[in-house]
């Protein structure tokens, strides 16, 4: 049903745009009787549907405007299509007169020429109306997307191609963010992801908690918008994870002071996980810890990090450090030790850990895993790291094996369907990427939601 709308639409639009510049032809050659009363409603009709291509049923503004210009796309694509055909007739037409009668030759080459040209403006007016719509709105474009269909926009039949691309892309994320907003109206009241204590989510190595840039992408939103409440780590962004326990500690301490929760339930990913067991077994946190789930940690650290701190001369590591440590210190990092980070992360600074970091009576320690099945699955640079860390550590996801990521009383390995893996990145909606195997928010809103029926 909505396809044959599409094409009805898109045929009366044609109509509008192949009409107009005919009727304004006739109206300021030859203005007759009424010719106004006709070209009035073609405009308005035209403009209308450049306002509103849609009916109102986005469940937001991003997604109305996402779905809208989608729609006037592919009217786009509709209404060149008939507009050509439509060109092709009149000229033929026009031709045909000019063979009996020398009277219109005007409007064969200067009324037909006025005519082609006011039809091209009116689809350049649909055509932009609907891109600048999804390049402001759509997050599944992202840059590479845009760049592409601005290179291919000059090559024939390939932007063509590209278009119908963009359109497909944005249209399923209308679609998909559409049955989200849905599904989460539907269950709002049974706030499934309400866990007995508060969720703390910790990152992982080389990023921050800032304020309008989330590490978790889109999860903390949609943990909240079930009945989640969330708080966040805010440790430094690189430190040994001694360092970085002690700050985690603090951190459950003023949560727990402030609020009166008495305990936290911690998500934590990649080094995160390492910080919170240390920030349990050695800081004192045990009795304000419920339970532990680690996302895609290295546990047994990663081989592949020994083998580049040993190639790497001690001069260059220096001078990444320095560069990296007062980078991070510009944005909010007090103490920053990018060479200490990194090292904690080797195999054997890890193994020696586990030794001297036991797990802590009473808290439920859990984890989950994903990995990538090619090295195109993780956005740079995890697709230039997949291989290096597959020849020393095996399957994993551009930087963790699967074997490290084990912990706990229970382990989860992602495994998605089709050939599509699921990167280091992907597994906290780095890259606000839809995975058409894996929904990234709704794997979370389970998580919580198990966390909440087993009491935590």
């Amino acid at each position: 049903m909505r396809y044959v709308r599409r094409i009805v639409c898109g045929l009366l639009l044609a109509a509008a745009v192949n009409a107009l510049p005919l009727v304004w032809l006739l109206y300021t050659e030859w203005p007759l009787p009424g010719a106004g009363w006709l070209f009035l409603p073609l405009a308005a009709a035209f403009f209308f549907v450049n306002i509103r291509p849609i009916p109102k049923r986005g469940p937001t503004k991003r997604i109305q405007r996402l779905a809208e210009g989608c729609e006037l796309l592919w009217l786009f694509c509709v209404t060149v299509t008939a507009t050509v055909l439509f060109q092709i007739l009149w000229l033929s037409m026009l031709g045909a007169g000019i063979a009996q009668d020398g009277l219109l030759a005007w409007w064969a080459v200067a009324g037909g020429a006025m005519g082609l040209l006011l039809a091209v403006i009116l689809e350049a007016v649909v055509f932009w109306n609907g891109m600048i719509r999804v390049y402001l709105t759509s997050v599944q474009l992202g840059i590479k997307h845009r760049i592409l269909a601005a290179l291919c926009g000059w090559i024939p039949l390939v932007n063509l191609w590209y278009l119908v691309k963009i359109i497909r892309i944005c249209g399923d994320e209308a679609e998909f963010e559409t049955q989200k907003w849905e599904l989460d109206e539907v269950r709002a009241e049974s706030e499934v992801c309400k866990t007995k204590y508060p969720l703390l989510m910790v990152h992982g190595v080389f990023f921050r908690d800032f304020r309008y840039l989330n590490y978790w992408g889109r999860i903390p939103r949609e943990l909240i918008r079930n009945g989640a409440t969330v708080y966040y780590g805010r440790q430094q962004s690189a430190a040994a994870v001694e360092d970085s326990g002690r700050e985690l500690a603090e951190r459950i301490r003023q949560i727990v002071e402030e609020t009166g929760c008495e305990k936290v339930n911690i998500i934590a990913h990649s080094k995160g996980g390492l910080d919170s067991r240390a920030a349990v077994a050695h800081c004192g946190m045990a009795p304000y810890v419920a339970t532990l789930t680690t996302i895609n940690t290295p546990h047994r650290g990663c081989i592949f990090a020994e083998y580049l701190l040993g190639k790497v001369p001690q001069a260059a590591r220096l001078k990444i450090a320095a560069a990296y440590n007062a980078a991070m210190k510009k944005v909010g990092d007090p103490n920053p030790d990018f060479l200490a980070a990194v090292t904690d992360l080797t195999e054997s600074a890890c193994l020696r850990r586990n030794e001297v970091t036991p797990d802590a009576p009473g808290v439920v320690y859990e984890s989950v895993m994903s990995y990538c099945k090619k090295a195109q699955h993780g956005k740079f640079p995890l697709n230039m790291t997949y291989p290096v860390v597959k020849h020393f550590d095996g399957l994993n996801d551009g930087l963790v094996s699967v074997e490290s990521a084990k912990w706990g009383e229970k382990f989860t390995l992602l495994e998605p369907e089709g050939t599509r893996g699921i990167s280091h990145g992907d597994v906290v909606d780095l890259n606000r990427e839809n995975i058409r195997s894996f929904d990234v928010r709704e794997f979370y809103v389970k998580l919580a939601a198990d966390l909440k029926r087993r009491g935590y």
